[in-house]
């Protein structure tokens, strides 16, 4: 039983090492946390349901899950591949078009979520527009 939790805790340290290793090293990364953080504020204001934050955070979720495979593939084929390769290419393309999904997704979703009640905030503080 020790051996067994003490290589979850590892598990989880290798897990937060890729963590910090995308944060540090993806730009991608970093306008993600931005747009994250800011959504999570702006649902704290508009006092979201708790369904709501589900699919936030689901949202979330499915975008650094792609951003986080992205870097994988890609680090993997640069591995593979140091040299220019029109199939490498490719498999960097197709990952990045993954990501690129799940943050218009994401958009959506919070559009579809927060522009309503943000709407009749919207109304509720300029009702003379």
């Amino acid at each position: 039983m020790k051996n067994f939790i003490l290589s979850r805790i590892e598990s989880f340290r290798h897990a937060f090492r890729g963590w910090h290793y995308v944060l540090r090293t993806q730009k991608n990364a970093w306008i993600h946390s931005v747009i994250a953080t800011f959504v999570f504020f702006m649902g704290l204001w508009l006092q979201l349901p708790a369904r709501d934050w589900a699919v936030i955070i689901l949202t979330t979720a499915v975008v650094f899950a792609a951003e986080f495979m992205n870097t994988s593939i890609e680090t993997v084929i640069d591995l593979a591949s140091p040299d220019k390769h029109p199939l490498a290419k490719i498999g960097k393309d197709v990952g990045a078009a993954a990501v690129l999904v799940a943050a218009l997704a994401a958009i959506l979703i919070g559009l579809l979520i927060l522009g309503p009640p943000l709407w009749a905030k919207f109304i509720f503080l300029f009702p003379n527009l």
